[in-house]
This record gives structure tokens, sequence and C-alpha cells, in this order.
């Protein structure tokens, strides 16, 4: 088997897979590339332009940095690097993921996602902005904990009293699961990874915002999914356009001749009036109109025994 079937199949495999899969799938390829990315640089003996690559994932706490790379908002929620950050991400993203889907949908999983990342990035970008602590400091932020902790938050509020058999310790509900990671988080933001805690918070009032809302009846994710349904169908049109000139500059143009496309419909029409009445007359035709007029007046019941009889034989004709 080739390269070129071998990607095929894999490509086969994530178009065929969950939403969920489709997520952590997309999360090890990013991981899997910056670490061949860091192998190569590392033998090419120039390790310090890894440094460059990744400004092109993670998400840089300085505005003007941002500008020029916006695209950042949203890689730097696929992207890890450390093997510990993405296994734990990961994890937690397929347990937690697996139990939101048994009260949601994979649009609102998916959008929901991308809303932790972005709550995330905002909360950090802010910080960094505006509080004191973080004055002539600078930072980035790489991984998907924001995302996943909005999840585990979401679930954590909309099945509260469902249990997870945790290792070493048992059945216990989620809703203190949730309340320990979120203890944890507050307790990290005076740590080293103060940004990335502060990004977590982020994560997790999105989290909650989306799992109260819900509970009235509001989904929160519905504008962005019908953002994308807008695009998408945009999309759609454009593509048509654009395969519909090209299909029909592809369609020969035939020349038409005029005296015998008169002639093929004259011989048309008298072939159609000859199958249409083979055997009727013009009396039987006259007849024929009378008996129907007389039914869209009154009805087939108003009809004498002598008119069904003529009807019954003047149809007989025509068939």
């Amino acid at each position: 088997m080739g390269f070129t079937d071998t990607v095929k199949r894999m490509w086969r495999s994530f178009d065929a897979s969950s939403t969920l899969m489709k997520i952590i799938w997309v999360n090890i390829a990013v991981f899997v590339l910056l670490r061949l990315a860091a192998i190569i640089c590392v033998f090419a003996g120039n390790p310090a332009f890894l440094i460059t690559i990744m400004s092109y994932v993670q998400l840089p706490s300085s505005l003007p940095s941002l500008l020029t790379h916006p695209w950042t908002l949203v890689t730097y929620m696929f992207a890890q690097y450390d093997v510990l950050h993405i296994l734990f991400n990961l994890l937690w993203l397929y347990w937690f993921g697996t139990l939101f889907m048994m009260v949601a949908t994979k649009r609102q999983l998916f959008a929901l996602y991308l809303l932790g990342g972005l709550g995330g990035a905002a909360l950090f970008l802010l910080s960094y902005a505006l509080l004191p602590a973080f004055a002539y400091r600078s930072a980035v932020l790489i991984g998907s904990s924001a995302s996943v902790i909005a999840i585990v938050t979401a679930t954590a509020i909309l099945m509260p009293d469902f249990r997870m058999h945790l290792l070493l310790i048992g059945p216990i509900s989620l809703k203190w699961i949730a309340i320990a990671t979120i203890v944890l988080v507050l307790i990290g933001v005076t740590g080293n990874n103060a940004g990335g805690e502060i990004a977590h918070i982020g994560g997790i009032a999105v989290g909650a915002i989306y799992g109260l809302r819900m509970k009235r009846g509001h989904d929160i994710t519905r504008p962005l999914n019908n953002a994308f349904d807008h695009i998408a169908n945009l999309w759609r049109g454009l593509v048509c356009s654009v395969s519909g000139m090209f299909s029909s500059s592809r369609i020969p143009k035939t020349k038409i001749d005029p005296q015998r496309t008169a002639t093929s419909t004259d011989s048309g029409r008298r072939q159609a009036a000859a199958t249409e009445r083979p055997n009727c007359s013009k009396a039987d035709r006259e007849t024929l109109d009378k008996i129907l007029d007389k039914i869209k007046k009154s009805g087939y019941s108003a009809l004498t025994p002598e008119e069904r009889q003529r009807l019954f034989d003047v149809s007989r004709k025509i068939k």
C-alpha cells in the first residue's frame, strides 16, 4: 500500500469519526507536527527557529503581536507541545465530551469548544493589558485547556448528580469534580502559570453561562452555529456558481435551423393530435364535450342512462 493510499484511508477514517473524535485528532495532529518541527530544527542546527514556528500557533499576550497574528485566537486552542499537557487535556475532553453529547448535539459541542477557547483568550489578553501584576510582562498561551474546562463545567451543571468512577477514589458526582477543578484553578493563579490559569477561568465562565442558560432553554452557541451555516451556504453557492460557469463553457454550441425546427414542430403536433384522438370523430367529440360540461355543472349522477352509455362508448374509442 502506497503513501497516497494510506493518506486516503486516514482521511476517510477521520471523515467518518464523530465531532468529538475530530477535535481530538486535530489536537493530536498539531502536536505531532510541532514535535516533528522541533526534531528537524534540532538536527538542522537551528533550534531557535522553533520559536518562530511556535509563534504562528500560540497566542501572544501583546496586542500589537496579536494584530499581526490574529489567527492564533483559534490555533492556540488546538495546539499542545508538552506530552503531559496533551495527555490530560484529551483524556478530560474525551470523558466529559462523551457525557456532554448525552444532553447536547455535536454542533453545540464544537461551538462550546470554540467559545470556551475564545473566552479563555479574552480573559488572558485583558489580564495582561489591564492588571498591574502583569505590567511590562509578556507571555504566550497554548493548549486546549480553556476549551476543555468549558465543556467540563457545562457538563457538570447539566448533569450535576451523574457519577463517574475515578481511580483510587470511586464514584463521585460531576458537580464535585467541577468544584475541585475550579478550586485548583484559583489556587494556580498565583503560580508560575498564572496566565494559563486565568484562561482556565475564562473557559469556566463560558461553560457556566452555557449550562445555566441551557437549563432555561437558551442556547448561547446558536449564533455561532448560525454563522457557520451562513458561511457554508455562501461557500456552496460560490462553488455551484463556479462549477456552473465551467460546465456551461464546455457545452458545445449547435446551430439551429429554423426551417427544420418548424417542420419538426408541425410534424410533432400532427402526431400528437393523431395519437390523442385516433378513433374519435367530430360528432363524438361534440357529444363528449356536452356530457363533460353536464358532469361539471350537475355531477355524474345527473346523467341519464343513455348519456352514461354514450360516455362509456366514446371513452372506449378514445382509449
